[in-house]
């Protein structure tokens, strides 16, 4: 059985930041702490964290949704990738993140604490010096 789960954080910037930086190589790496090569184009690919996670670019709606087709090298070579969806809200004083991880096999580590330590803690600092 395949398991998913649904966080929601705050940050102190506007969406059109937060998709600018997840899609670019640059910032991408700078927000994380992780070496990271990025698409900002359906169908691209993309690796993060020094090539542990890859992936595909799914769709894309400017400064609103970002849909990837999401995996790591923990992966069974023979498993099906996940799907990461991020959406994008504005709200007053910054951006609402909706990050939804679904399809990972039951088999995996705890991608919801990874993706609060090495994502989410990371981009309130990297995001912070925009204030």
């Amino acid at each position: 059985m395949k398991t998913s789960f649904k966080i929601q954080v705050d940050y102190p910037v506007g969406p059109s930041l937060i998709y600018d930086a997840w899609l670019d190589n640059q910032q991408h790496s700078l927000m994380t702490g992780g070496l990271a090569s990025c698409s900002s184009v359906e169908g691209g690919r993309f690796t993060a964290w020094h090539g542990y996670i890859n992936g595909k670019n799914l769709k894309l709606v400017k400064n609103e949704l970002i849909i990837q087709e999401w995996r790591t090298s923990d992966f069974e070579e023979n498993a099906q990738s996940s799907r990461v969806i991020i959406k994008l809200k504005s709200v007053k004083g910054g951006s609402v993140l909706t990050l939804i991880h679904t399809g990972i096999p039951e088999d995996q580590p705890d991608y919801k604490t990874g993706w609060n330590d090495h994502y989410f803690i990371p981009m309130r600092k990297y995001f912070s010096r925009f204030n």
